[in-house]
């Protein structure tokens, strides 16, 4: 099986670019070449720009493919260029879109693929995926253009520590603020529900999908069957991190007034229990199990940072945030 990974140096991505090498596709990355310590041994990489549609036309000119896989489309734009990339130069087309797709606030707390719908008021970013959904499933019943949707949810590996407060680029910043036994913020009272899952869990799951002709015009989430409070999410960290965290629980409210640009990300995503039914992507893929218990996996990523001392930098301006936050609400003062 020939296939094209548009990015697959990215979080998710690079644990399903090494199992789908182990399963014996002939995997070629597309991208700039700015992660090429990512790329597994044995993939092939075409250099190229995807946001220059000429460009990456000229680049992937006589290439055919049985699938093609878009990691980094986030916008109409982007998916009306891959379709006069690959419109009839490949017997599938995988879109990467995302679980904060799925209806917020839920009207019921289960997600499923037929059952839950597509609506997000708060995050520009989900209605920009879900636009793009409309976009693929409108040309797939027009045309017959063979789309296959995908919706991971918060998915980590070793360069990641997941959390609903952290820092983007320097992630370690959370866990060397637990142990210096600084105030760690949990959105609300830290009760509600959330699902964590590991990249090489979500890896065995999405290569099953590939050259697979009944998932066309399919849309499937990917996700771990363990759920978690926020409290728990946080207190794993901490265990990982060899601490007992101090949590300090705000309202996501007030760290939104605070700060508007945490809607999306709140709101829009982790403030809402999100407990997912993976019986669609289980019936497709019978191997497919989450094998791997956040406790664990947080323990391999605390212990990857630790291996890597040189990516254990921290974010001063987020700590410096986290500090503010956390005084303004200790003094009972309206955020400006």
């Amino acid at each position: 099986m020939k296939v094209l990974f548009i990015g697959g140096t990215g979080l998710i991505s690079q644990a399903v670019s090494k199992l789908a090498m182990e399963e014996g596709v002939e995997l070629y990355l597309f991208n700039r070449g700015n992660r090429d310590g990512l790329v597994p041994k044995g993939a092939r990489t075409i250099a190229g720009d995807i946001r220059d549609p000429k460009a990456a036309a000229a680049a992937l000119e006589g290439y055919e493919f049985d699938v093609v896989v878009d990691w980094i489309a986030f916008t109409p734009e982007h998916i009306h260029s891959d379709l006069e990339l690959f419109r009839g130069r490949t017997k599938q087309f995988i879109f990467i879109s995302s679980a904060s797709a799925y209806q917020k606030p839920l009207a019921h707390y289960i997600i499923t693929e037929h059952a839950t719908p597509l609506e997000n008021p708060y995050w520009q970013y989900s209605r920009d995926k879900i636009a793009c959904e409309q976009l693929l499933m409108k040309e797939y019943e027009a045309s017959g253009f063979p789309v296959t949707i995908v919706r991971p949810s918060f998915t980590y590996g070793d360069t990641m520590i997941p959390a609903s407060m952290n820092s983007w680029s320097h992630p370690w910043s959370l866990v060397e603020r637990m142990r210096q036994g600084k105030p760690i913020i949990v959105h609300g009272d830290g009760m509600s529900l959330w699902t964590m899952t590991h990249n090489s869990d979500f890896a065995k799951g999405f290569v099953g999908l590939l050259g697979n002709p009944a998932a066309i015009g399919e849309a499937y989430h990917i996700t771990s069957d363990e759920v978690l409070t926020w409290n728990q999410i946080y207190e794993a960290i901490g265990a990982a991190a060899g601490v007992q965290p101090n949590l300090v629980h705000i309202s996501s409210d007030f760290l939104i007034t605070y700060d508007p640009e945490l809607e999306g990300g709140l709101l829009g995503d982790k403030a809402v229990s999100a407990v997912f039914d993976n019986s669609k992507i289980k019936k497709l893929v019978p191997e497919f199990t989450a094998t791997v218990p956040f406790a664990e996996g947080i323990k391999r990523t605390v212990n990857w940072f630790e291996a890597h001392p040189e990516r254990c930098g921290e974010d001063e301006a987020w700590n410096e945030q986290m500090d503010r936050i956390i005084a303004a609400h200790a003094s009972g003062m309206k955020p400006e």
